[in-house]
């Protein structure tokens, strides 16, 4: 991928260019970028195998497909939240510039990211913050975090749940993945009329937000909405589409972003200019090294899943990952068990690590690794289908193809690990599953090349 960029004398009105593979290419103008985040420390770009988008903004802070200081991807949602303040309640934030220059340099956020837990920013009325699964889970609980009182959290699921009904579900229409669930434990989560901010890692259309704003408005009206994301796209159409929703339901929508603009795609993907990702067929030597964690302080939820085979995964699920609602006094006790919890697994370090979530399990591993010290990286595992390629700033170089261990119809993908870079990785489950839907996953461990490896598993 190649980037040629022109700039006129502010940041905000800015072009930029990307020929991602064949021809391929991707131009950007640049409308609005009210922290001055340069676009090269945000997002490179990739070719995306799906015919109904077919290229994606890989994030640099979002901690998924790329590896990132964990720190520094917690940030970004605490950079969203100081948006929310400044954009929604004309509040001034007095940590916006350690908060922007954590994300720049990413090498100070563990500093300035333990400063803000200590002193979180306050909401000047409740507020109920919702993620998009999969990819904004953890952003979404990141922007949540950063405030000490009157806040809610739930992220939407891909997961079907026998003993809990789905309270609303909705398409995002462009995804390989289309369907989201809604599983709160309090019935009345929806209830209030309070606003419900909507957070996901970029927004080119708005079509998902327009979706669920729909569903949540014919069940639980109210008055306004805010949509949240580090990237937003939307082309005068959309924006359109946005105001056509507020005038027939009668509501409010404010958008808020750290950069805003268009994007023009010009040229289509030769698919044989790609590299194909191929399954991990390799039988494992040795299977990882498994670490159990006591979760006395965390709580289990005997609610049992069923997958698109008709298995059924009795394991209990962790309450305190977003899935089933957060309050922010819960949230304030989860921070010092997973500090504790980094803290203990820092021993079997040796070097330079790897902490890897999995799928949805972005946030609870992704606040660990930040509490393991220094030398530590952190992304997930995704169902996001990227094509890889060996080229120079092209944002994925390699991928490791495996079934899902929840479900093997699904196939999950570790992107851009290279060799000689880490010396341990820590990979977390949020629930066990049978030995045999574990065979894919091993199979996929053994290719890595990253000497020891540890399957982080929560009693």
């Amino acid at each position: 991928m190649s980037i040629t960029t022109l700039s006129t004398c502010s940041l905000e009105q800015q072009i930029s260019s990307f020929n991602i593979l064949g021809d391929l290419n991707i131009t950007i103008h640049v409308r609005q970028n009210p922290y001055h985040l340069p676009l090269e420390a945000l997002f490179q770009m990739a070719a995306r195998i799906n015919k109904k988008r077919s290229f994606l903004f890989v994030s640099k802070v979002l901690g998924k497909h790329l590896p990132v200081r964990p720190s520094a991807s917690v940030l970004s949602g605490m950079a969203l939240a100081a948006r929310l303040l400044e954009e929604f309640y004309s509040h001034e934030v007095s940590d916006l510039p350690e908060i922007v220059q954590g994300i720049i340099q990413q090498e100070k956020s563990e500093e300035i990211l333990h400063k803000l837990l200590q002193h979180p920013l306050e909401l000047p009325e409740p507020l109920l913050f919702i993620g998009f699964a999969e990819t904004a889970t953890a952003l979404g609980h990141s922007m949540f975090s950063a405030f000490g009182t009157k806040a809610e959290y739930i992220h939407t699921t891909r997961e079907l749940i026998k003993e809990v009904p789905s309270t609303i579900d909705f398409e995002e229409e462009h995804s390989h993945a289309v369907a989201h669930h809604f599983y709160p434990l309090d019935k009345n989560l929806l209830h209030s009329a309070c606003p419900i901010v909507l957070v996901d890692d970029e927004i080119t259309t708005g079509k998902t937000a327009l979706n669920i704003i729909r569903e949540i408005q014919q069940h639980f009206p109210r008055k306004q909405y805010i949509v949240a994301s580090l990237l937003d796209w939307r082309s005068p159409d959309d924006h359109r589409k946005f105001l056509e929703l507020e005038a027939e339901l009668g509501i409010e929508i404010t958008a808020i972003s750290l950069i805003k603009g268009e994007i023009e795609v010009n040229g289509v993907l030769d698919e044989q200019q790609a590299e194909q990702t191929k399954p991990a067929f390799v039988e494992p030597e040795a299977e990882p090294t498994v670490i159990t964690l006591e979760t006395a302080a965390l709580t289990k939820l005997s609610f049992s899943s069923i997958d698109q085979t008709g298995f059924v995964n009795t394991l209990p699920y962790l309450q305190q990952t977003g899935r089933f609602g957060m309050t922010s006094e819960q949230q304030l006790q989860l921070h010092d068990t997973l500090r504790e919890q980094g803290q203990f697994l820092q021993q079997y370090r040796k070097g330079t690590t790897l902490c890897m979530g999995t799928g949805e399990f972005m946030y609870v591993p992704m606040m660990i690794a930040a509490s393991m010290g220094d030398g530590v990286w952190y992304q997930s595992t995704t169902r996001s289908p990227i094509h890889p390629a060996t080229k120079e700033t092209y944002a994925v170089q390699n991928a490791f193809a495996y079934e899902s261990p929840d479900d093997p119809t699904v196939r999950n993908f570790m992107y851009n690990i290279p060799e000689q870079r880490y010396d341990e990785l820590f990979l977390f489950l949020e629930r066990g599953t049978s030995v045999e839907r574990l065979n894919s996953l091993y199979a996929a461990l053994a290719q890595l090349p990253i000497p020891n490896k540890y399957l982080v598993m929560f009693r």
